[in-house]
C-alpha cells in the first residue's frame, strides 16, 4: 500500500503540536514528510512521557505519536551551508510547513518569496498563533502562543466549564490540533491549484482564527440574539435533553434533537405521555423547559448503569457512554476501525508503540503501514546526498523526446473579448471514451498560454498533410493569424480551422502542471473528421505519411541514382567545395549509393549526421540521373573538401548543378518559414507537396 498522497514531498520545519499534527495527517496517507531539525532536535523529543524500557529517554510518546512515518534531516539553518542545503531540498519539494513566529524565516533569507524563486510550484504553509502579516497583520503578531492561549483568546475557554466563575480549558490541545487539521486541508487545496497552474502560494492559518471558527455558534448567538454565550456545563443552549447525564457507574451522553427521538426516549423511560406533553413535545418547548426535562432524564439515567442504559437506548436514540481511554482501548468499535495504531519500534526486536490511528479512510487507497520515527538526522546521507540532481544534456534529452512521431495540431480558443487565439502544438492524445476526454500539452512559453489557462472552452484541430503552412503560421506570433487562414466558429463558439483532418470542440476539464508545460484535459463536446492523411512531426521535422514510400519506389526502377542530403548546422549548410570553388550537396559514394552509405561516408569524415526525411526526388536532365535527396541536421567540424556556409548568404552562382541550386533555393525559403515540402520533378519544373494544394 502506497497511500493516496504518494509522490508529495513535504519539508516539515514545525515543532511541538500544530505543525507536526498537520504533517502527520499527510505522512499517514503516503506523503514523504522530511522533518528538518536543528542540532537539538524537535523540543517534543524530550517532552515525555517515556516508557520503562527506555532508560535513556530516546523516544518520547509525544514525539512518537506525531512523527511516525516521517524522515529526519538535521540542518543548521543559521549557517550558509545549511541554508544552501535547505534551498536545494526546497527545489525538489511540493510543500514547506513551519510554525515559527512571523519574520523568522525571512531573517534567515528563506522566506516563501525567496524559495518560490527556486521552485515556483512550492506551497508554503505557515501556522502561527496570530497569523502572518501577509494575510492580515494582527496587533498580537509577535506574541508567542501555545494551545491554551489560542483556546482562551479564541473563545473556547469562555464557553467551557460548569459556570462563568470557572472557565475551563478543553483537555486535548485542540488549539493546535484543529489549526493543524485546517492546514492539512489548506495544503491539499493549494497543491491542487499548483498542479493545475504550476504556481504555488503562501498558505496561512492562525491558531486564534481556528478557535474562532471552532466556536462559530457563539458568533451567531451574539449576532442573532444579542447575548454573550457563557459556559453551559454539560448542556446545550438551544437543545434539551442534550448533554452529559449521570449514570449509576459513570456518565452517558444523550443528544435529543428531533421530536421523534424525544418520543422514543420518553417511551423507553416508561413515560410515554411525556412524548405528547405540550411542555416537551416540540424542540422549542423543550428548550423553554430545559431545566425540568433535564431533571426528569437525569433521575432516570442515574438509577441505571452504563451497560444497562446502552442495552435500552443503544441504536434507539443518539446515545453513548462517556469512555475513558481504558474503555476506548477495549471497545470493539475501535478494534474494528483500527483506531489504535501500532508503530514498529525504531530498534528492531523491541516492543512496538501504540498510538491513536488516523481516522480518514479512502476506499481505493488504504493507508500504508506506519513506519517508526527516525533518530535525529538519520536520513541526512540519503536525502542531502540526492538533493541536487545532475544536469541533463539538453540536446540529448530533446532527441530522446523526439524519438517518436506525434501528430500536429492547432489549439484554438477565444480570449475574454471574443478575439480568436491559437498556436501549434505537437502533443495530443485521447484519454477516455466514457467520459470523452482528450489531453494536449501547453508550453508555458507559448504566446497564448495565459489565454488558454483561463479559457473555459477550446478546440483541437488535427492538421492534414497539406497544412504545413498553417502549422508554421500558428507556430509564429503573427497578430493576424486568423486573417491569413479560413476558419469558422464551432460548438461554444470556438474557432475551427477549415481543411483540418479532425476537429474536437472541448470544455476544460482539468489542468495539470508538467514542468515547462501544462497538461490541458478537455471533455469533448462535439467533433468531426474528414478523409486524408495527417501531418506528421518527427525530430523537429514535418513529414507526410505515405508519400515518401511512393516516391522512392517510383525511382527504384529508374536506373542511375544519386543519394544526397541537405544538412543544416544551426543555420549553416554543409556543402562540398571543389578545387575551383564550385559547391555541391554531399552525396553517397560507390557503385550502389544508398542512405546508409551516405551516412557511413559522412561519419567517416568525423561528422554526426541525422538524416531521416526525404526532401526531393527529381530527374537531372543535365546528367541523365535521378536524384534522391534527404534533409536533416549535422554536427562536427567541416572536413577537408567541405565547408559550412550561412543559409541566408549562399553564393548561388557557385552551385554548379542547376537542379541542386533550385533545390537549395527552395530549402532556404522553406527554412525561414519552418515548414518543408517534398519536391518531385526535374531541375526546371516539378511539384512540391505543400499547403497551396487544395
Amino acid at each position: 500500500m502506497t497511500g493516496i498522497l504518494k509522490g508529495i514531498r513535504v519539508l516539515d520545519l514545525s515543532r511541538m503540536l500544530s505543525g507536526p499534527y498537520c504533517t502527520m495527517m499527510l505522512a499517514d496517507h503516503g506523503a514523504e514528510v522530511i522533518k528538518i531539525e536543528d542540532r537539538f532536535g524537535d523540543t517534543s523529543r524530550q517532552n515525555g512521557p517515556f516508557r520503562d524500557d527506555d532508560p535513556d529517554h530516546d523516544w518520547a510518546g509525544y514525539f512518537v505519536s506525531l512523527n511516525r512515518s516521517k524522515r529526519s534531516v538535521q540542518i543548521d539553518l543559521k549557517t550558509e551551508a545549511g541554508k544552501a542545503a535547505f534551498r536545494a531540498l526546497a527545489a525538489t519539494a511540493d510543500v514547506v510547513v513551519e510554525n515559527f513566529r512571523p519574520g523568522v524565516m525571512d531573517r534567515l533569507g528563506l522566506s516563501c518569496e525567496s524559495l518560490a524563486e527556486v521552485n515556483p510550484r512550492l506551497v508554503y504553509a505557515a501556522i502561527r498563533g496570530f497569523g502572518d502579516p501577509r494575510s492580515g497583520e494582527s496587533p498580537y503578531r509577535d506574541w508567542p502562543a501555545y494551545d491554551v492561549v489560542a483556546q482562551a483568546m479564541g473563545g473556547l475557554v469562555a464557553l467551557t466549564g460548569p459556570d462563568a466563575r470557572t472557565p475551563t480549558k478543553v483537555g486535548p490541545g485542540i488549539g493546535d490540533v484543529f489549526a493543524g487539521s485546517l492546514m492539512a486541508f489548506a495544503i491539499l487545496a493549494a497543491l491542487r491549484e499548483a498542479e493545475a497552474t504550476g504556481r504555488g502560494q503562501f498558505v496561512d492559518v492562525a491558531m486564534y482564527d481556528a478557535m474562532v471558527s471552532l466556536c462559530e455558534r457563539a458568533l451567531y448567538l451574539y449576532d442573532f440574539e444579542g447575548i454573550v454565550p457563557g459556559p453551559e456545563g454539560n448542556g446545550h443552549p438551544l437543545l434539551a435533553p442534550f448533554g452529559i447525564f449521570a449514570a449509576r457507574d459513570g456518565h452517558v451522553a444523550l443528544g435529543i434533537v428531533d421530536d421523534a427521538f424525544w418520543v422514543r426516549l420518553a417511551t423507553a423511560m416508561g413515560r410515554a405521555e411525556l412524548g405528547s406533553d405540550p411542555r416537551y413535545a416540540t424542540r422549542a418547548a423543550r428548550r423553554a423547559n430545559a431545566t425540568s426535562i433535564n431533571a426528569i432524564v437525569s433521575d432516570w439515567t442515574a438509577a441505571r448503569t452504563k451497560v444497562e442504559l446502552a442495552g435500552i437506548l443503544g441504536g434507539l436514540v443518539p446515545f453513548g457512554p462517556v469512555n475513558t481511554v481504558a474503555d476506548i482501548v477495549a471497545d470493539p468499535h475501535v478494534a474494528a476501525r483500527g483506531m489504535i495504531a501500532t508503530v514498529p519500534h525504531a530498534e528492531p526486536g523491541r516492543r512496538p508503540w501504540r498510538v491513536a490511528g488516523n481516522p480518514v479512510r479512502f476506499s481505493a487507497h488504504p493507508a500504508p503501514d506506519y513506519a517508526p520515527p527516525e533518530r535525529l538526522g538519520q536520513s541526512n546521507p540519503e536525502i542531502l546526498g540526492t538533493a541536487t540532481a545532475p544536469a541533463l544534456d539538453a540536446r540529448a534529452l530533446r532527441n530522446a523526446f523526439g524519438a517518436f512521431a506525434t501528430g500536429v495540431t492547432v489549439l484554438t480558443t477565444r480570449q475574454a473579448d471574443g478575439t480568436p487565439r491559437g498556436f501549434t502544438a505537437n502533443s495530443f492524445t485521447s484519454v477516455s471514451l466514457d467520459p470523452p476526454l482528450l489531453l494536449v500539452c501547453l508550453a508555458k512559453t507559448a504566446h497564448s498560454f495565459a489565454t488558454f489557462m483561463g479559457a473555459e472552452h477550446f478546440a483541437v484541430n488535427v492538421l492534414a498533410e497539406h497544412q504545413k503552412a498553417i502549422s508554421g503560421l500558428f507556430a509564429s506570433r503573427a497578430p493576424d493569424k486568423f486573417d491569413q487562414c479560413a476558419w469558422r466558429p464551432g460548438a461554444q463558439d470556438v474557432p475551427l480551422i477549415d481543411g483540418a483532418l479532425a476537429h474536437f470542440a472541448c470544455a476544460r476539464e482539468r489542468l495539470v502542471d508538467a514542468g515547462d508545460h501544462v497538461v490541458l484535459i478537455g471533455r469533448v463536446l462535439d467533433f468531426a473528421t474528414a478523409d486524408g492523411d495527417p501531418l506528421g512531426y518527427f525530430r523537429g521535422n514535418y513529414f507526410s505519411i505515405g508519400l515518401e514510400d511512393r516516391l522512392v519506389s517510383a525511382v527504384a526502377a529508374a536506373g542511375a541514382t544519386r543519394i544526397g542530403a541537405v544538412l543544416n548546422n544551426r543555420g549553416r549548410l554543409l556543402l562540398c567545395e571543389g578545387p575551383n570553388g564550385a559547391l555541391s550537396v554531399p552525396v553517397a559514394r560507390g557503385a550502389k549509393p544508398s542512405l546508409d552509405t551516405l551516412r557511413a561516408g559522412l561519419s567517416a569524415e568525423g561528422l554526426t549526421p541525422e538524416v531521416e526525411f526525404l526532401y526531393a526526388v527529381y530527374e537531372d536532365r543535365e546528367t541523365g540521373t535521378t536524384g534522391i535527396f534527404y534533409h536533416g541536421q549535422v554536427e562536427g567540424a567541416a572536413p577537408k573538401g567541405m565547408v559550412y556556409l550561412p543559409l541566408d548568404a549562399l553564393p548561388w552562382d557557385r552551385v554548379a548543378s542547376t537542379a541542386e541550386r533550385a533545390m537549395l533555393e527552395r530549402y532556404a525559403g522553406e527554412f525561414r518559414h519552418g515548414s518543408f515540402g517534398i519536391y518531385q520533378g526535374n531541375e526546371i519544373t516539378g511539384k512540391v507537396r505543400r499547403v497551396t494544394e487544395s
